[in-house]
């Protein structure tokens, strides 16, 4: 069973609730949920650590540095139990472990290079034997809030930076995924961290998130969800710091010079891996209508090949959803879809919490597949005869996080980027191609502030002018 981490301590919380892995429903742990009170304390706890934390850089470099290290050594714990409660396929969960170890690296590495500039005071008229230079310090507490499609590389994007910029963390993972979160916790500790600098705690985002939000003890909130949830977290945050990843419709676009062999397996990893729960998961494929009769029987030949089933299985590719809520739903997008004259080339029927991946034609502008987040193992291949055409149908939408575009021309590729409004662009890459080291985040509904640790640790700390004069 987990249990919270508060002032330091292991603690049970007021309340349990049963954990079930997402294949077959078995039960694999319980989560200790926190009362009113239990957040309260943490918040304090977290609070006073950061005021009596004397952490110099280097010691922040060291210990994350070292986290680092345990976290790899545990790849087949936390990969099996990733398994059960997100529904991951053991490469899926490998390359989130090794995700997570790059991201604590990056993160460790930051600490030792946070730095000011020197102001150029003596530039100003009368200002002769004057100094003028700014430091970086530590907002205080930063409140991590983090979602079940991502349970450790997330986690790790939000509360290393932190750490490595001299903050305590409060974290709230995923009520679906919590154990997780609950072992990169222990690591850190593990490696060294003060533990009145980290606190966690569990519980219903409607009551703990909101108690969270409420505190004003709390500096800086860190989001992945959303944009329902976004909307309400920087409402009731004002005037302090945010980092909002939200939601998206993602697409990418295939022009006539693509090359089709590299493309096809890029994008039917990024449409349907994690089961489509990703936010930058391709749910909008822009083909350029002179090839597409080449292209989309290449395509769907790959995604039928692509083995849905058992996480447990070597062979399977796409493991289940997080939910049978969420793979209803998603079906039930797809029969609506159907029925208003679209077109299934493969996929489309869930067996139990799993959906193959599914591959639509025929779909127009109104049909939620389309216009809403799927967030399932669902794409629809839309036709377009020139590229202004996909730009503007990519770009009509709320969201922004990222977009893909496949070209063999630098002309296309270099105007078509500046042209799609995303918050990143990646050619002869789809949307969901992230690297940790590079700034991630959106534009629009999706959010703004960027994770990727030189980024983010800037965010979460202030930069503060000091002037001498002599």
């Amino acid at each position: 069973m987990s249990q919270l981490l508060i002032r330091g301590k292991w603690v049970d919380g007021e309340s349990t609730q049963t954990l079930t892995e997402k294949f077959q429903g078995r039960v694999y742990g319980q989560m200790a949920v926190a009362s009113a009170t239990q957040v309260d304390e943490a918040v304090t706890g977290a609070l006073a650590g950061v005021q009596a934390s004397s952490l110099s850089p280097y010691e922040r470099f060291q210990i994350l540095a070292q986290a680092a290290r345990l976290t790899e050594g545990r790849m087949a714990v936390l990969s099996g139990l990733m398994r059960d409660e997100a529904g991951f396929t053991k490469p899926d969960a490998d390359n989130e472990v090794r995700r997570c170890v790059q991201t604590l690296e990056l993160s460790a590495d930051e600490a030792k290079r946070l730095n000011g500039e020197l102001v150029p005071m003596e530039a100003a008229a009368g200002m002769k034997n004057r100094l003028g230079f700014t430091v970086r310090v530590p907002r205080g507490v930063i409140c991590a809030i983090t979602p079940f499609n991502s349970p450790l590389n997330t986690v790790a994007h939000k509360v290393a930076p932190a750490l490595a910029g001299g903050n305590a963390v409060v974290l709230k993972p995923s009520n679906l995924t919590p154990l997780t979160a609950v072992e990169l916790c222990k690591i850190l500790l593990e490696a060294g961290l003060p533990p009145a600098l980290l606190a966690l705690v569990n519980g219903a985002g409607t009551q703990i998130g909101r108690q969270l939000l409420q505190d004003q003890r709390i500096a800086y909130y860190a989001f992945t969800g959303s944009t329902q949830v976004g909307r309400e977290i920087q409402q009731a945050a004002g005037l302090r710091g945010t980092q909002l990843e939200l939601g998206s419709i993602a697409s990418t676009i295939v022009c006539h010079d693509a090359d089709i062999d590299m493309a096809v397996p890029k994008i039917v990893n990024a449409g349907f891996r994690k089961a489509g729960q990703v936010c930058t998961s391709v749910q909008r494929l822009f083909v350029d209508r002179r090839i597409a009769a080449k292209f989309i029987p290449k395509f769907v030949a790959a995604a039928k090949a692509a083995k849905a089933g058992d996480p447990a299985d070597p062979a399977t590719i796409i493991g289940p959803m997080i939910s049978a809520h969420h793979a209803q739903r998603a079906t039930a997008w797809v029969q609506e879809a159907v029925a208003a004259g679209a077109t299934v080339l493969t996929g489309g029927v869930c067996e139990g919490n799993v959906m193959p991946a599914t591959v639509l034609t025929g779909v127009t502008d109104t049909m939620r597949v389309y216009s809403e987040e799927i967030f399932a193992p669902v794409l629809s291949i839309l036709e377009f005869d020139t590229i202004d055409e996909a730009v503007r149908r990519a770009n009509d939408s709320p969201y922004g996080l990222a977009a893909g575009l496949f070209t063999s021309d630098l002309s296309t590729a270099l105007q078509t980027a500046r042209r799609l409004h995303f918050g990143g662009v990646h050619v002869n890459e789809a949307s969901s191609a992230r690297v940790d080291v590079m700034p991630f985040g959106g534009v629009k509904d999706s959010g703004f502030g960027r994770e990727g640790p030189s980024y983010a640790i800037r965010e979460m700390t202030e930069e503060r002018l000091i002037t001498v004069a002599y």
